[in-house]
């Protein structure tokens, strides 16, 4: 519970409950075209982890915009930690919502 309070409170609460929602319809989302599909798009997994750098990028971006924070606050190895944990879990998200993205737009394709 304390965890949610910090990113509720470093968010705005509406921010934080609406970024939670997202990441649930993309994970349901992720899940209803694997089963669909029963196999991965090795094409598609090459994109969506080339998209990978952009979505780690724009994570960080948020997270300095809604903190109104900046590099020059970054005070020791605990916080370069923590920038690249938020780093990769934007890569990873947006890794697998442009799958997503790709998998409903062009539909269950072999790949050829």
């Amino acid at each position: 519970m304390t965890i949610i309070a910090v990113f509720e409170e470093m968010f705005g609460r509406g921010v934080f409950w609406a970024m939670v929602l997202v990441a649930a319809v993309i994970t349901l989302a992720y899940l209803y075209v694997l089963v669909r599909d029963r196999a991965m798009s090795m094409r598609k997994f090459l994109l969506a982890q080339l998209s990978m750098p952009i979505g780690g990028a724009l994570a960080v971006w948020f997270v300095m915009l809604m903190t109104n924070s900046g590099f020059r606050d970054i005070g020791g190895p605990i916080d370069w930690l923590v920038l690249l944990g938020v780093f990769a879990a934007g890569a990873i998200g947006f890794a697998i919502l442009v799958y997503v993205v790709q998998s409903i737009v062009r539909g269950k394709a072999s790949d050829a």
